[in-house]
């Protein structure tokens, strides 16, 4: 009987590394479309207590729980700690500890991996990578914060070479002022309610309404009426006044969410459109205002690919409350479908731009000086394995997409050459001043036609 490899594990995505270096890229793209706006770096811990993670609210989150390997084999030992699910949780914690030594407003962004132990399925993985921004104050949270968190966050997404986005925004105050203004009876229920719009229709959403939230046919008519209002510009504020609602809380979030969409006007294109969804209702409780969804365009069974919004009790040490705004980048939900489809490749699965050619064994020496005169100046090298012959050389390049083959000399006083593998062309080169084009100086991002479109 022949022997088994290793099972896979569903929900722990590896990458090859043409995939990885493509991941690296856009998390590097990510990072300095970040810092061109003044958010900072934070790494959090991988493991909170339970009891923090679960925090007294109710979580459709299954928590990996941590212990040690003689802990877990004692029947009466309970797990303490839990590998974080998302980057909020310990952000806010983090927050708590470290006030004294933090400049407010924070502005913060946390690239790193989290993990649920849920059921795998498309775009949901046990262990993923998330991108948050977040800004956090004392107390008060200015609404612009609000603004330049979705403004950030949609240039970002614009640099991406993925499937067009569609950022959906609404805003929490909206949506209760409106059951308020209705006379909803428990305007939370609703609001948990109308969040599974984008799962199931709205026959059932509308049955639903009514058996769990309370509402009368007419309210739970009304819901549906305002979730079907959606628009790319202000439009969206005389249809919901049509609707002949009145309520203040109502309007602060009409206004709240027209400044929002107007202030992302300038950014949104064909690569990323930006528009007011009043469906989007997000159904954790803690967001109080602007909340936010993505989609990518030809992959709605993925759902949110990015998600966030206002929370104005982020934290609180029982003296001080921290409110802020965030949105997250579901990093693995966007990019392991693409890889999956070939939507997305690098232009080579090395980092390396030559192989030095490699005549005899005793030139190894030789050719290891070669290879370290072009790193020196930043050109990424690797000498062949074996000194084969040049036509089973020029394969192996080939086959790794490094596009030049140096060619050292055969004998002594004789002049190096490098050939462009692709073109065939082949020059006289100095190890010392020869560079690629810069194109080819390292590798890049291969996206499909129609995802760069």
């Amino acid at each position: 009987m022949g022997r088994q490899g290793p099972a896979p594990l569903s929900g722990f995505p590896e990458l090859l590394p043409g995939q990885r270096m493509v991941e690296t890229q856009i998390i590097d793209g990510l990072r300095r479309a970040f810092e061109l706006h003044g958010f900072a770096p934070i790494e959090t811990r991988a493991v909170e207590p339970i009891e923090r993670l679960t925090g007294g609210v109710e979580l459709d989150k299954e928590i990996y729980a941590v212990s040690r390997w003689a802990e877990a084999n004692d029947a009466a030992a309970e797990a303490s700690l839990g590998l974080r699910f998302d980057l909020t949780v310990p952000f806010a914690r983090y927050v708590l500890e470290n006030a004294g030594k933090l400049d407010f407003p924070f502005r913060r962004y946390q690239i790193q991996k989290c993990w649920r132990g849920e059921r795998p399925q498309a775009g949901r993985y046990r262990e993923f990578t998330q991108a948050d921004i977040d800004i956090v104050a004392k107390d008060q949270l200015a609404f612009h914060y609000d603004v330049e968190v979705a403004t950030v966050m949609a240039q970002a997404l614009t640099d991406l070479p993925v499937p067009s986005l569609r950022l959906q925004i609404n805003n929490r105050k909206l949506l209760q002022g409106f059951l308020i203004g209705i006379g909803a009876a428990d305007p939370p229920a609703a609001l948990r309610v109308i969040d599974k719009l984008d799962k199931l229709s709205a026959g059932v959403v509308e049955q639903l309404l009514r058996t769990e939230a309370g509402l009368s046919d007419k309210q739970a008519e009304a819901c549906l009426q305002l979730a079907s209002i959606h628009a790319a510009d202000t439009s969206f504020v005389d249809r919901v006044n049509s609707l002949g609602v009145n309520e203040q809380l109502l309007d602060e979030g009409l206004a709240e969410l027209a400044a929002v969409l107007e202030g992302c006007a300038g950014i949104a294109g064909a690569r990323v459109s930006v528009e007011a969804d009043l469906r989007i209702a997000r159904g954790l409780d803690y967001y109080t205002g602007t909340v936010f969804e993505t989609r990518m365009t030809g992959h709605d069974a993925l759902g949110s690919i990015c998600s966030g919004g206002r929370y104005d009790s982020l934290a609180s040490d029982g003296r001080v409350t921290y409110p802020g705004v965030g949105i997250s980048l579901g990093v693995s939900r966007l990019l392991v479908p693409l890889f999956a489809e070939g939507g997305l490749q690098a232009s080579r699965s090395v980092p390396s731009a030559v192989l030095v050619a490699m005549p005899l064994e005793e030139s190894r020496p030789s050719c290891a000086g070669v290879a370290q005169a072009l790193r020196r100046r930043g050109i990424a090298t690797e000498v062949a394995p074996a000194p084969d012959k040049y036509g089973k050389q020029l394969r192996f390049a080939h086959r790794r997409g490094i596009p030049y083959v140096w060619f050292p000399p055969l004998e002594p006083g004789g002049g190096h050459e490098v050939k462009d593998i692709r073109s065939g062309s082949q020059i006289p080169a100095d190890p010392d001043t020869w560079l690629p084009p810069e194109v080819d100086l390292n590798p890049h991002i291969v996206p499909k036609p129609n995802v760069s479109e």
